[in-house]
């Protein structure tokens, strides 16, 4: 069994590691540690902390390892074997770590009141503050050559994380009444709001969050469509004025309810609206605009050509009679006629 007079980890490729155990436990007295710069390695002899070490050359002796005196013995001037653990630990700033909400927040926009799939996404920064409370709190023992990953710790925090963005942003929505639409100007304000919450959290197993951001929030195009719509719809408002765009609406529920089967009550169920609501609607629209499908609810006067009510009898205009006549024949008489289509027959 080889005996490690020299004991340093220069890190992995990919910079992706948090701790990492080294692979071999025998050491001998007066081995040399090299600990790199952005690490820090702490020495463990029978699951016990006894040191730990930054950035430096040490020789390992009783001097800086006092609990040596108590596990080995030693003779005088020799390079006595003994074993231990030796982990290292990454103590850089790490900005990269992304998070994402992994469900949506269904949420009732409180400007255009339509329901919507909000999501987030962004990225956090960490770093180690207390080394030995994150290894004795979330890592545990390790077996040889092992490493922890950033990855690690984000699973431990995911949890967490995204119920405080959903948190945030719920309340952004629904108490200050902030659109979806509107969420970018307050990404800011938002992400110092989720860090303040979460910061604690990580501290008590020994990081410090650097930094958090919220880079985006959306939803999904057809949920976009549903606002854009009614941007749409506003706009043509604007443009054409209550009384036009009131008329344009009425004729569009007609037209649709012409070709279908359940005419307009069919409609408007298919868009969630019962009888009753569906016939005060009607009534509602009758007296503003009117009904565009009644052509018999006029008439003109035969005489000054006037529109006047279709039951009139005599024209409030110019009192010319427009009552309707029928000819002896049965046949119906326009109000001018002065011989029956029908018979042929003069009309006294």
């Amino acid at each position: 069994m080889a005996i490690i007079d020299v004991v340093r980890f220069d890190g992995l490729k990919s910079r992706d590691w948090l701790i990492y155990k080294y692979p071999s436990e025998n050491l001998v007295m007066f081995t040399q540690l090299i600990v790199q710069e952005g690490q820090m390695a702490f020495f463990m002899k029978g699951g016990v902390v006894a040191d730990v070490f930054y950035p430096g050359t040490y020789t390992l002796s009783t001097q800086n390892l006092p609990i040596l005196n108590k596990i080995i013995n030693l003779p005088f001037g020799g390079k006595t074997p003994f074993s231990a653990e030796i982990y290292f630990m990454n103590t850089t700033l790490r900005l990269d770590i992304n998070w994402g909400t992994t469900d949506p927040i269904q949420i009732i926009d409180p400007k255009y009141y339509v329901k919507l799939r909000v999501r987030a996404f962004g990225q956090m920064g960490l770093r180690i503050n207390d080394a030995i409370r994150l290894f004795k709190e979330l890592i545990g023992g390790m077996q040889k050559a092992d490493v922890v990953k950033f990855d690690k710790i984000q699973e431990y925090y995911k949890g967490l994380t995204i119920v405080k963005v959903k948190a945030a942003i719920a309340e952004s929505m629904i108490n200050n009444k902030i659109s979806a639409l509107d969420m970018s100007a307050k990404l800011e304000t938002l992400s110092q709001q989720v860090a303040n919450q979460i910061a604690p959290e990580f501290n008590k197993y020994g990081l410090i969050v650097s930094n958090f951001y919220i880079k985006s929030i959306n939803f999904p195009d057809e949920d976009f469509a549903r606002i854009n719509k009614i941007l749409e719809d506003k706009a043509e408002f604007e443009i054409m004025g209550d009384g036009r765009y009131a008329t344009k609406r009425s004729f569009d529920i007609y037209e649709e309810a012409a070709s279908n089967a359940g005419g307009i009550a069919g409609v408007l169920a298919s868009g969630g609206i019962g009888l009753g609501a569906a016939i005060n609607m009607g009534n509602a629209m009758e007296r503003t605009v009117g009904n565009p499908i009644k052509k018999d609810s006029t008439k003109c006067c035969v005489s000054c050509g006037a529109v006047i009510p279709a039951t009139a009898k005599f024209c409030p205009e110019c009192g010319h009679n427009n009552s309707e006549r029928i000819c002896s024949c049965g046949a119906r008489l326009a109000p001018d006629a002065k011989f029956c289509q029908e018979c042929g027959r003069k009309v006294e």
